[in-house]
């Protein structure tokens, strides 16, 4: 039941993330790093501290009674991943739904999986899972399996990218993504889908901040929502300093100046995509209390949101006009990562 439940919620998560882009597209008149930040304030700084002092009352107490080189270093890991959430929305942005998800994602995946358990088969930590631990039981090879099968799914989805790109003219291409750029957004794609992995750091980092609501009575399904304040703060202070220097650069702050763009619309429209990307932490952490953090939780938190970034994807109708070995590939890329969550649901349930 454990299982089950686990995979619900990191459903219902992937399908948050997967879909936070969506409420930009309605941004009218205003710049990438404008309506950015707009979202980002909603994502890493009102929604977090709201969803722990509901869910995990005192969530203040425990941050400060934590080791400040617990809060330094999970903080360090929200700064990192900071970087990979800002070259994320760049790559989305470059690439659209489909590509740019399916290539970011996919490295995300590998990493986040796979590099907890490598790191504690350096250093070996009592009650943490290393690569050795799950080579042993059928259940941990199959999970591992899940995970190869997982990054071959993405290579495919890659694949059917690159065709696509082939196939389509530039004109027909930025019908569905405005600024579409190959080789730009397949650069940052890679970029952050390694650094967005360390939001599974993060979290690992963290874990005493967790630890401690739950030792106070507080229900372990939401013991995350602690450490995500602080791991948001550090998303934060990236992705702040960075819009500010594009906003100066490119003097977007007048965005919020011009009367001529629908500036209440497009803050309703930033706020609902930020809202909507912290979501899909907030039920990453109840699939984690139900899975545990390993590699289990994640592959199947990025394989939820490239199957949903893929549907968007297709109700955009990125994939207009291509031909039908292209889509082909695409259907098969999808049908790989269906069978990796199978997989990885079941090596953990047993």
């Amino acid at each position: 039941m454990h299982a089950i439940l686990g995979i619900i919620y990191h459903s219902i998560g992937g399908f948050a993330s997967g879909s936070f882009y969506m409420p930009f597209n309605k941004v009218r008149k205003w710049k990438w790093e404008t309506y950015w930040i707009i979202g980002g304030l909603f994502s890493w700084f009102i929604v977090p501290p709201i969803a722990a002092y509901f869910t995990a009352p005192g969530f203040t107490d425990f941050i400060l009674a934590t080791d400040s080189s617990v809060i330094s270093f999970t903080f360090l890991m929200g700064l990192l991943w900071g970087v990979g959430g800002l070259t994320y929305g760049l790559g989305v942005r470059y690439l659209g739904m489909s590509l740019g998800n399916s290539v970011t994602l996919g490295f995300c995946a590998a990493f986040g999986a796979i590099v907890p358990p490598v790191y504690y088969t350096i250093n070996p930590t009592e009650g943490k899972i290393s690569i050795a631990d799950m080579m042993a039981t059928s259940g941990g090879q199959l999970v591992l399996l899940g995970v190869v099968v997982c990054v071959i799914g993405i290579a495919i989805s890659g694949r059917a990218g690159m065709l696509k790109e082939r196939e389509v003219s530039e004109e027909q291409s930025k019908k569905s993504v405005a600024e579409f750029a190959l080789v730009k957004g397949l650069i940052i794609a890679i970029f952050s889908g390694i650094l967005s992995s360390f939001m599974n750091f993060g979290i690992e980092a963290g874990k005493p901040m967790a630890e401690a609501s739950v030792a106070a009575g507080n229900n372990p399904l939401f013991a995350n929502n602690v450490s995500y304040v602080v791991i948001m703060l550090g998303g934060l202070v990236t992705n702040l300093v960075w819009t500010t220097i594009l906003n100066i650069k490119n003097k977007s702050y007048k965005d919020f100046a011009d009367k001529s763009a629908p500036r209440l619309k497009n803050v309703i429209y930033s706020a609902m995509a930020g809202t909507t990307w912290f979501l899909q932490f907030f039920f990453y952490g109840m699939g984690e209390s139900k899975l545990g953090n390993g590699a289990s939780s994640w592959i199947l938190h990025m394989s939820t949101i490239i199957l949903t970034a893929n549907m968007w994807g297709v109700v955009r109708k990125e994939w207009s006009g291509t031909s039908k070995k292209t889509k082909t590939t695409f259907v098969v890329g999808i049908v790989v990562i269906i069978g990796s969550v199978f997989l990885v649901g079941i090596g953990n349930s047993m």
